[in-house]
C-alpha cells in the first residue's frame, strides 16, 4: 500500500482530501503545517506527498526545499495544491522542482488521476541508490529498462588513476560522465598566479563532469585525483540519450546531482563573508561529515584551496583550533576533529 503525506493548513480541506485518498486505497498521513509535515516525512518516508504553498510556520516552496536538500527525502513525488488566486504562483513551484500542481478546488478524479501518474512515473526508478554499495549498477539497471537503452550496460569497465592524474582539464570539451568507483578527485580552478581554489571534492560513489555535460560547455575547471582512484566512463551520448529518453529517470538523475551546486553556491558566500576562522571550522566539519571517524587526511595546501586562503593563514588557524581543544593534529599532518559540537557552535 503506497504511503501519501498529504500537508495542507485548512482542516476541512485536510479531512476530505483524506478521506478521498484512504477510499481510494492508500495509507494516508496529515500535518496541519509545513514544520509538521517535513518531521512526519523524516519519521516515515512517503511514496509521494501532495502539499499547500500558502501555509503558517512553513510554507510549500519551504517543504520542497527541504524535501530537495535532504537526502533521506529527494527523489519523492511532490504534488502542490494552490487556489485559484495564487496560479500565477505555481511556475516557482515547478522550477523548485514539483512534480505536479492541482488548484483548488479539485474535482476527486482529477486528484486521484494526477497521484496515479506521479506515481506511476517513479515507479521504474528507484527514489534513492546506495552508490556506495551496489547501488550504481541499480541506477543504470533502472534507467536502462525505463529508457531502453542497451548501450548503458556496454561501458562499466573500471578505469585505474594514479595519485595526481588530471582526470580533465579546464577548457576541455567533454566527452563523458564520470562515476568515481573508489578513491578521492577535486576539481580546481587556477588563476593567473598560480594559486588553487577547489570547487568540488569527490569520493566513491560520486558522480562528477556532469555541469558542463547539462550546459553544454567546456570544462569551466579540471579534475585531479587525490589518491589511487578508480572511474567509471558514462559517453556523453549515453548520458544524454538518457535524459531525454524518459523524464522520470531525467528528474531522478538532477536530483540526485542537485545538491552538489548548492553546496558550492554555499561555499561561495561563506568565502565572501565569514571570517577565516567561521571558514576554516565550515570546512572541517563538511569534510568530517564525509567520515563517520572524523578523520581528516588532506594535505594543508588543499584545505587552503578549499578555504580559500593562504596555506600560511590555514596553518595558524588549525593550531589556535588544536589548542582550543577542538581538534587533534597527528605527525603525519592527519586532523581528527575531538570536539565537533563546540567546533560548530563556537562563535567566531
Amino acid at each position: 500500500m503506497k504511503t501519501i503525506l498529504l500537508i495542507e493548513d485548512n482542516d476541512a480541506i485536510r479531512e476530505n482530501t483524506a478521506e478521498i485518498l484512504e477510499l481510494a486505497g492508500y495509507a494516508v498521513h496529515t500535518a496541519e503545517n509545513g514544520k509538521v509535515g517535513v518531521e512526519r516525512a523524516l519519521a516515515d518516508k512517503p511514496d509521494l506527498v501532495i502539499c499547500d504553498i500558502m501555509m503558517p510556520v512553513l510554507d510549500g516552496y519551504g517543504v520542497l526545499h527541504i524535501f530537495n536538500k535532504n537526502p533521506q527525502l529527494a527523489g519523492v513525488p511532490f504534488i502542490f495544491l494552490t487556489a485559484k488566486t495564487e496560479r500565477t504562483e505555481f511556475r516557482k513551484g515547478m522550477e523548485l522542482g514539483a512534480d505536479d500542481y492541482l488548484t483548488k478546488p479539485f474535482e476527486e478524479s482529477e486528484l486521484l488521476s494526477a497521484i496515479e501518474g506521479r506515481l506511476n512515473r517513479f515507479r521504474n526508478v528507484g527514489p534513492a541508490y546506495n552508490l556506495q554499495q551496489d547501488g550504481f549498477d541499480q541506477f543504470l539497471n533502472d534507467a536502462r529498462h525505463a529508457g531502453n537503452l542497451e548501450s548503458l550496460s556496454v561501458d562499466r569497465k573500471a578505469h585505474p588513476m594514479r595519485k595526481k592524474q588530471f582526470v580533465y582539464t579546464e577548457g576541455d570539451t567533454p566527452t563523458r560522465l564520470y562515476f568515481l568507483k573508489s578513491g578521492k578527485v577535486k576539481t580546481v580552478r587556477t588563476n593567473t598566479d598560480g594559486k588553487e581554489f577547489i570547487t568540488g571534492l569527490y569520493q566513491s560513489g560520486d558522480f562528477f563532469g556532469y555541469l558542463a555535460l547539462l550546459e553544454n560547455r567546456d570544462y569551466g575547471d579540471s579534475a585531479v585525483t587525490l589518491e589511487d582512484s578508480e572511474l567509471v566512463y558514462i559517453p556523453k551520448e549515453d548520458f544524454q540519450q538518457l535524459l531525454l529518453a524518459n523524464s522520470a529517470v531525467s528528474g531522478q538523475f538532477i536530483k540526485m546531482l542537485a545538491g552538489h551546486v548548492g553546496e558550492r553556491e554555499e561555499q561561495l558566500l561563506h568565502m565572501a563573508y565569514n571570517s577565516i576562522r567561521r571558514r576554516v571550522a565550515d570546512a572541517l566539519l563538511h569534510l568530517y561529515r564525509q567520515d563517520p571517524e572524523g578523520v581528516i587526511q588532506l594535505s594543508r595546501d588543499n584545505l587552503a584551496a578549499i578555504v580559500g586562503t593562504a596555506t600560511e593563514t590555514l596553518i595558524r588557524t588549525l593550531s589556535e583550533f588544536r589548542q582550543d581543544g577542538l581538534l587533534e593534529i597527528a605527525s603525519t599532518g592527519t586532523i581528527r576533529i575531538v570536539q565537533p559540537e563546540k567546533l560548530r557552535q563556537a562563535n567566531w
